[in-house]
């Protein structure tokens, strides 16, 4: 299972908000409620959030055995 909680804490580590992604990563609301779930999204999506908070995928996302 795919996690965002590395983002999370990277977001946290910038002081900033999970909404600022929307702006950042340019990402929908509806995308930013399916990481909150830890819900797949499209790679390029992972790849603009990487760019917006200059950072690596690992700061990003993290796999999680079931």
């Amino acid at each position: 299972m795919i996690s965002y909680t590395p983002l999370w804490v990277t977001l946290a580590k910038k002081n900033m908000k999970r909404t600022d992604l929307l702006t950042i990563g340019d990402i929908s609301s509806a995308t930013l409620s399916k990481m909150g779930k830890n819900q797949p999204v499209n790679l390029s999506i992972i790849d603009r959030i990487c760019k917006g908070l200059c950072c690596g995928i690992v700061d990003v996302i993290e796999y999680v055995e079931d």
